[in-house]
């Protein structure tokens, strides 16, 4: 029953954005249809799963959404016909494979139109039909997992690092490069001599035996006694999983702990078992009970030892430009920030420099703090096509950083809205729905598959489906702007795939930009260095992107081999952070409360 009035709730959410969506749609110009199209292939998704329900009028909103995704979709086929002076026609299109058209959207079954069947039989001959298969050395070993589950601050991701404190080597890897950072510096503190490894930097130290690194970064070739994967729910994530199910399915390593929430458990399972892995599951629970308040949250009523979450950086920078206003010292986290800037919000918080954390749901996957409670001041979040209420798991994660064991009894969490504390108790009651897809992302087999250009192939890679169905393909959609992007160039496919792999904002019209003048100085101009970032302002978001610059060089050239010096690198990022964050310590000053003045 509880079930069933939540898919109710979900429903109606809905249908009541459908004429809301449609009147966007209609005055949006072609060219920046693309976000919308996977929004609305993401709804339609989310209404086939409601079909169970037989809710009343679900077949006009079912149909509604389809009829606006295929007008949507045949503006972008006719905005990509007049681009490439083609005369692809929708329904020709869309007929040769409907439900992969519903699934990955117009362009990726349009790039497979007319592919003769060979090219499919070479593409599936490349593959093999199970991905552990495509991991020869793994299968090969006798590997011990250790499965830590459980809720957010119970020591699962503590003790799996103890374990591999006492190995003679070992890898962590992480979600998060402050995460990274963080256990490099406690295994070298504990003598035990560490590198750290992310895309943005390399910090060898001598004699290493461990490495720290994101899991992007994570070196299959190295045999390690221990392994510590982190965040395994991350497995399911559209975009960045594959580099969960890489780890789980290639590393080999004797001993494995993989640390995450108990909703990966049955996938988890599934994909273990039919690696022949040797399993082991710890169960951790919550020490400090978490109790929801009834009243609703005022801002006014902030006490040391909040932490006060909104799903945006523009929300997060309001609230503590407020509490600044009123001499309450804030620690600031969001996405944007660089690591290093962070580590600084972080270490105040932490020492009682600042007394309340306004951050974004990026707490969720961070280092643990002395939070008495946690504010939930919006319910829902734009996830990066649409905005939707919190899922029962992404609540769970974020307040279940509220109560730290052995510094509180008790962990409180709250909301501004009313009838938040209603929603918040369901979500944190609620049994989460299991991880169903484990996400695959695409190898360099493609580039030994011949007769297609490597757009094509990546497309037609992802609207091939998988054989086993506890796997999926990863949103190629990234990857294939870049390469469009890039396709003027005319590069060799090897290079062209490095390129799209390389760590950055591809929605960041500057950052494209600034990639492209790499790729003309390096590959076409053959220049020795490609041009250093150069600052361009002096406010928070000028900082921001210059951060983000300085590290796109930084990986363009470590991956490419341009001359360059890292220690600049290393030193401007830090010179750029300690400005972000004396920034950061004056939001007061900016104007930027105008929204929450009246809470």
């Amino acid at each position: 029953m509880k079930k069933f009035g939540k898919v109710q709730r979900e429903f109606d959410l809905i249908k009541r954005a459908l004429r809301r969506t449609e009147q966007i749609i209609a005055s949006t110009k072609d060219s920046r249809l693309w976000d919308h199209e996977a929004a609305l292939r993401k709804k339609i998704k989310a209404l086939r799963s409601m079909q169970w329900a037989e809710l009343e009028g679900f077949e006009e909103v079912y149909e509604g959404y389809v009829a606006l995704l295929d007008t949507v979709s045949e503006r972008l086929l006719n905005h990509y016909n007049r681009q490439r002076g083609t005369n692809y026609r929708f329904e020709e299109v869309v007929a040769e494979d409907r439900r992969g058209y519903l699934q990955s959207g117009i362009i990726s079954v349009l790039v497979t139109h007319h592919i003769p069947r060979r090219m499919r039989e070479e593409m599936a001959r490349r593959f093999a039909e199970n991905p552990k298969d495509e991991y020869p050395r793994a299968r090969m070993m006798r590997r011990r997992v250790i499965v830590h589950l459980g809720e957010t601050n119970t020591g699962k991701t503590y003790r799996a690092i103890e374990r591999l404190m006492q190995a003679r080597s070992g890898a962590y890897l992480a979600p998060l490069r402050v995460l990274a950072l963080e256990n490099f510096e406690k295994l070298n503190e504990n003598g035990i001599p560490t590198n750290l490894v992310t895309g943005e930097e390399e910090l060898l130290v001598e004699g290493a035996s461990h490495v720290c690194s994101t899991i992007e970064k994570l070196d299959l070739a190295r045999p390690y006694d221990v392994c510590v994967i982190d965040e395994i729910q991350m497995i399911a994530n559209t975009q960045r999983g594959q580099a969960w199910t890489r780890a789980v399915l290639g590393l080999c390593c004797p001993e494995i702990h993989i640390c995450g929430a108990e909703n990966a458990r049955p996938l988890l399972m599934r994909i273990l078992e039919d690696c022949g892995d040797e399993v082991e599951v710890i169960e951790y629970k919550r020490k400090t009970p978490l109790e929801v308040e009834d009243r609703p949250f005022y801002l006014r009523d902030v006490q040391r030892g909040d932490a006060l979450v909104a799903f945006s950086k523009r929300g997060v920078l309001e609230l503590a430009a407020l509490y600044q206003s009123k001499g309450i010292r804030t620690s600031v986290i969001y996405g944007d920030l660089p690591p290093e800037v962070r580590r600084m919000q972080y270490r105040d918080f932490l020492s009682g420099k600042s007394t309340v954390l306004v951050t974004t749901d990026a707490i969720g996957m961070g280092v643990n703090l002395p939070i008495r409670r946690v504010v939930f001041t919006e319910l829902t979040k734009f996830d990066g096509n649409e905005r939707r209420q919190l899922t029962s798991q992404e609540v769970k994660q974020i307040a279940g950083r509220a109560g730290r064991q052995g510094i509180y009894d008790v962990g409180y969490v709250a909301s501004t809205e009313a009838g938040g504390a209603e929603f918040l108790r369901e979500c944190l009651e609620a049994e989460d729905e299991p991880l169903e897809q484990a996400v695959l992302g695409p190898s360099e087999a493609l580039l030994e598959i011949k007769g297609l250009p490597l757009r094509e192939k990546l497309a037609l890679w992802s609207v091939t489906e998988e054989k086993l169905g506890y796997y999926r393909k990863m949103d190629v959609r990234d990857y294939l702007l870049v390469l469009d992007a890039i396709a003027p160039f005319k590069l060799p496919e090897p290079i062209a795939f490095r390129l799209m792999m390389l760590p950055f904002d591809v929605r960041s019209t500057e950052l494209m930009q600034t990639l492209l003048e790499y790729v003309d100085a390096f590959f076409i101009r053959k220049k020795p260095a490609v041009p250093r970032p150069e600052e361009t302002g002096w406010e928070l978001s000028d900082l921001e992107r210059y951060y983000q610059k300085l590290c796109l060089y930084y990986s363009f050239s470590k991956n490419f081999g341009a001359q360059f010096d890292p220690i600049w690198v290393y030193k401007e990022r830090d010179d750029t952070s300690e400005r972000l964050n004396r920034l950061l310590l004056r939001l007061e000053k900016s104007g930027k409360t105008a929204r929450f003045l009246s809470t």
